[in-house]
């Protein structure tokens, strides 16, 4: 089973091909409508709205060039910064920067038409310029892919850019308004002015707020930019404040300290549900897996597939889901693409919870004492969910020590191929099936520590497929081959749960489709402002 969603046309579920020319020109119009320049603006900004964020800030996530294949610089990203085109309420690609586009019948050109007086933080104008050195300047996860596949980028005159394909891609829009940081644009002449490290020091983008001070790892606070384009923001003053331990966070928001928090589980959410005023946001973010690092080596246990099913079944998800997250998680099974994707396989059965089972294949894999399978990495944030799978494994007899990382840290050693033992992975990066399985699960992915020769050569023909129905068969037996063969036990859909507080109008929280974080942020409103 699947769910087709035809990426140019909102709201359109079932069997059709891919986005014609004229509906690329029409979904362009569309996104027009979410706030043109010269409608009314709205009264000077007020206030201030602080977050307490679960993780440590940092400054890599400032810089759209440095994007990995996960949700989190988007907290920044829409923010400081703005984009060609983007993922925004009720649309997975729409306008932005652009004010319209299309693409031409051979799939080989994208025609983007900028904004007319759109300016950067500093002054500076956007530039289709700044576009192309945006794209070029691109470090961040599936860079190769555009370097592989865009012929070139020509700019006839400030406002237009032209993107050529040396062949069709019909992932292209997906993979550079929404999977990627590639299409967020920087200013040119400022960076070449600071360099890298300058502009990560003190970022100028084009987003509706301001950079106004970073404490490394600690706080980042913006302010208003009243000139953007879309709509003013109504809050004069954001801040972003790592609060790492749980009961802290909560304490800071029910002390005003704080007015919305992320990642709120277990008892701690059932007592914010519990007291008045504040409330419980519950948006589904992440799929989560737990990825056999060492499955591609014959000389380690995880090689046999009986070991790797052994551990998909030793997981008690249902308990584990009602202590975490209260039951709000989706288990579907597919250990990496979530289920509002475009192409998205659902595997014909959940996951099941069988412990006997599991030490019975053990033992027919001649581990009938189990198997050591040494450290179990994770994002620190999640260390209770680890936790609780770390036990419910080995109570099947498979022992693994805890590990937990700054969340920078560990994508980094993830994406730089340096852990061993498992990895509880996850990524809420927007995009498709196929931007989903081409950073974990192909060869050459940002994540991927090995690969399997069948998967890699269906996908492979996938990416050039332009029959909208050939392509969604393509990807679902890439899928079913990654169940099949455990290339990772999945865990579920994450529902990402927030406290949000008595001073808040609008959270933000849910507005983009699998986006757990307040966006876009000029919606975001203070109460009575």
């Amino acid at each position: 089973m699947r769910t087709r969603r035809d990426p140019a046309v909102t709201g359109v579920v079932g069997p059709r091909p891919g986005p014609s020319r004229r509906e690329l020109l029409v979904f362009a119009a569309l996104g027009m409508t979410a706030g043109l320049p010269g409608i009314a603006r709205a009264a000077t900004p007020q206030g201030q709205l602080t977050w307490g964020v679960h993780v440590s800030l940092a400054p890599t996530w400032f810089d759209p060039a440095e994007t990995s294949g996960i949700i989190t610089p988007y907290m920044m990203l829409y923010a400081l910064h703005d984009a060609v085109v983007k993922p925004m309420p009720g649309k997975p690609i729409a306008p932005s920067l652009a004010e319209s586009f299309e693409a031409s019948k051979d799939g080989l050109h994208y025609d983007f038409v900028l904004r007319d007086g759109v300016h950067f933080h500093n002054g500076d104008p956007v530039t289709a310029d700044d576009v192309k050195f945006s794209l070029e300047r691109y470090r961040g996860a599936s860079h190769d892919m555009f370097k592989e596949r865009v012929a070139a980028v020509e700019t006839p005159d400030a406002r237009h850019v032209r993107f050529t394909l040396k062949d069709p891609w019909p992932d292209f829009l997906t993979f550079y308004g929404s999977a990627t940081g590639a299409g967020w644009v920087v200013p040119r002449k400022y960076i070449e002015k600071v360099g890298d490290d300058g502009f990560k020091k003190a970022p100028i983008g084009a987003g509706p707020y301001k950079f106004v001070s970073f404490t490394p790892g600690v706080e980042l606070a913006l302010e208003a930019n009243e000139g953007y384009w879309r709509k003013a923001p109504t809050v004069k003053r954001l801040v972003m404040r790592s609060i790492p331990d749980e009961t802290t966070r909560l304490s800071a928001l029910k002390r005003g300290e704080a007015d919305i928090i992320y990642w709120v589980s277990g008892e701690l959410a059932q007592e914010l549900q519990r007291t008045p005023d504040f409330k419980l946001d519950v948006s589904h973010t992440a799929t989560w897996w737990v990825y056999f690092l060492e499955q591609f080596d014959p000389k380690s246990p995880w090689y046999d597939i009986r070991v790797r099913q052994a551990a998909a079944l030793a997981i008690d998800l249902k308990n584990i889901n009602q202590a975490i997250t209260l039951g709000h998680s989706k288990v579907t099974g597919n250990a990496f693409v979530p289920s509002h994707f475009e192409f998205f396989w659902q595997p014909p059965e959940r996951p099941v919870y069988d412990p006997a089972r599991a030490r019975q294949l053990l033992v027919e894999a001649g581990h009938p004492n189990g198997i050591d399978a040494g450290p179990f990495y994770c994002d620190a944030a999640f260390s209770n969910t680890v936790e609780a799978i770390a036990n419910s494994l080995r109570e099947a007899g498979i022992r693994a020590q805890v590990r937990p990382l700054e969340r920078a840290a560990f994508y980094k050693a993830y994406s730089d191929k340096k852990l061993k033992g498992l990895i509880m992975g996850g990524s809420a990066a927007f995009g498709n099936a196929a931007t989903r399985l081409e950073a974990f699960v192909v060869n050459g992915g940002t994540y991927a520590y090995g690969s399997y020769p069948d998967i890699d050569e269906l996908f492979q023909q996938q990416a050039v497929e332009l029959d909208h129905e050939k392509r969604a068969a393509l990807l679902d037996r890439v899928q079913q081959l990654v169940h099949d063969k455990i290339v990772a036990a999945p865990i579920w859909h994450l529902a990402a749960l927030s406290g949000v507080g008595p001073r808040v109008g609008a959270s933000g929280i849910g507005l983009i489709g699998g986006d757990p974080w307040s966006s876009p942020y000029e919606d975001v409103t203070l109460k009575g402002v």
